[in-house]
C-alpha cells in the first residue's frame, strides 16, 4: 500500500480547541498528524490562527467553511483562509432548506461556481464534503451528488468524499473514490458502527432535527479501524485514484475522550504502515 499525508479535522476535538487552541494544535502534532483541517477559527483572527499553527509546527491544509459564511463575504472569507495557508476550502454541510429536491438547491448550484471562481483567484481549491442526503435521486434518476459534480466543472469544484456517509447511504466508499478518480484530492476517513435503522443520525453531530423520531437501531462513530469500514480497501483506492491527502474525522466519541479516539485512529494507520 502507498502512503499519503494524514490530517485531522479539528471538529473531532472541537471542545479542546475551543478551550486551548494552541495547546490542542501542539497535541495533534505530538500524536503524529501531518496537518489539520480547520472547522472555524475559534474566536481568533486569521493572523492569530496562523501564528498558533506556526508555533505548534503543524500546517492547516484545508478548512470547512459554511456556505452561508462564504455567501456573506466570499472575498474576505477566502482571503482569510488563504492567509492561514489553506490549500482547500470545503463546503461541509447543507441545511435542510438547501438540500437536493428542495427549492433552495438551485441556489446552491448557482452559488458554488461563483465561490469556486473566487477560490481559484486566490490559489485555493473549492471542495464539497458530502453527507448521506446527497444520495437521493433527482428528477433524471441520478444521485444529487453525481448531478452536482456532472453539472459544475471540475475546475470550479472538487470532491472531499466522506467515507462514513457514503457507506451509510448504501454505496461503497472505495468505489466512489474510484468513480471520482483525480477529482477527489482529499478523502475523509471516518469509521462507525451501525445496526438496524437508527433515526436522527445528525443529532450525533450536534444538529437537532425539527421532527423527532423513535430510534430502531444503533449508530455510533468510532476511531478509524475500530468500526465497520474496510479501511485498507479505502486507503488503497485513495492512493490508486489520485487522492493527495486523507483526513481523520470523528464527529463524536463514546467511552473515551475525543483526543484518545483520534490517537487510536492515528496508531491504527501507523500499524498499517500508512
Amino acid at each position: 500500500m502507498g502512503k499519503l499525508p494524514v490530517g485531522l479535522q479539528v471538529y473531532s476535538v472541537r471542545d479542546d480547541a475551543e478551550k486551548d487552541f494552541l495547546g490542542t494544535m501542539k497535541k495533534i502534532k505530538e500524536i503524529g498528524y501531518d496537518f489539520v483541517e480547520l472547522a472555524g477559527l475559534y474566536g481568533q483572527t486569521a493572523e492569530e490562527v496562523k501564528a498558533a499553527l506556526e508555533e505548534a509546527g503543524i500546517p492547516a491544509l484545508s478548512a470547512h467553511v459554511p456556505l452561508a459564511e462564504l455567501e456573506a463575504d466570499v472575498e474576505k472569507t477566502v482571503t482569510d483562509y488563504a492567509k492561514i495557508g489553506c490549500k482547500y476550502i470545503a463546503i461541509p454541510y447543507l441545511p435542510e432548506e438547501l438540500r437536493p429536491n428542495t427549492p433552495g438547491f438551485d441556489k446552491v448550484m448557482s452559488l458554488i461556481p461563483q465561490i469556486g471562481e473566487v477560490c481559484n483567484k486566490h490559489g485555493v481549491t473549492l471542495l464539497y464534503h458530502n453527507h448521506d442526503f446527497e444520495f437521493v435521486k433527482v428528477a433524471d434518476g441520478r444521485y444529487a451528488l453525481d448531478y452536482m459534480y456532472e453539472t459544475i466543472p471540475a475546475e470550479l469544484l472538487q470532491t472531499e468524499l466522506d467515507c462514513c456517509w457514503v457507506k451509510v447511504a448504501g454505496e461503497e466508499p472505495a468505489g466512489y473514490i474510484k468513480k471520482y478518480e483525480n477529482r477527489c484530492p482529499v478523502v475523509h476517513l471516518k469509521d462507525f458502527y451501525k445496526e438496524g435503522n437508527p433515526e436522527n443520525l445528525y443529532e450525533l453531530i450536534g444538529i437537532d432535527p425539527e421532527e423527532k423520531k423513535e430510534d430502531s437501531g444503533k449508530f455510533e462513530f468510532r476511531p478509524v479501524g475500530f468500526g465497520m469500514q474496510v479501511m485498507p480497501e479505502i486507503l488503497e483506492a485513495a492512493v490508486a485514484n489520485g487522492a493527495e491527502y486523507v483526513v481523520v474525522e470523528q464527529d463524536a466519541s463514546v467511552g473515551r475522550t475525543p483526543m484518545e479516539a483520534v490517537t487510536m485512529s492515528k496508531k491504527y494507520l501507523d500499524l498499517l504502515g500508512f
